[in-house]
């Protein structure tokens, strides 16, 4: 049964980094120029640097918790961009009365796939990252309550 949840808790520190690492590398450094002219569009300060710090954030916040190495600080990272990211993007609440339907429909979806994905970082604040993480080496895994 451990051999299953480390490989499940692996899968899935994989399956959640996968959307922040994409984001990083195909939709702001490939598009570095055009990302910051979106940002300030967006009324988001310092758009250049902001920019930068998100990259970080992203590819460090991804890489702690796919390795489970200080995976509870690259949740915060990942947290912290989400937060700012749904706010400065996806603030369907600005949107004037008579917008198209479809379009503040697509607002409030992706505001909710990015609460999602802050719960997600706020469950892995809560628990850790897991079997077969690096915060957990030489820990031995935890039988459950029903089978000690």
């Amino acid at each position: 049964m451990n051999v299953i949840k480390g490989f499940l808790s692996l899968l899935g520190r994989l399956m959640i980094a996968a959307i922040f690492l994409m984001s990083a590398v195909a939709g702001k450094i490939l598009n570095f120029n055009g990302t910051a002219e979106k940002m300030a569009a967006e009324g988001v300060p310092s758009p250049t640097i902001l920019l930068g710090g998100a990259i970080a954030f992203l590819i460090l916040g991804s890489i702690s918790i796919v390795l489970g190495y200080k995976g509870r600080l690259g949740a915060l990272l990942l947290l912290i961009f989400l937060g700012a990211a749904t706010y400065y993007f996806h603030d369907f609440w600005k949107l004037p009365a008579d917008a198209d339907p479809a379009a503040k429909e697509g607002e409030v979806i992706a505001f909710m796939k990015n609460m999602a994905l802050m719960g997600t970082m706020v469950f892995l604040l809560a628990n850790g990252t897991g079997p077969w993480s690096f915060d957990n080496r030489g820990q031995a895994a935890e039988a459950p309550a029903d089978e000690a």
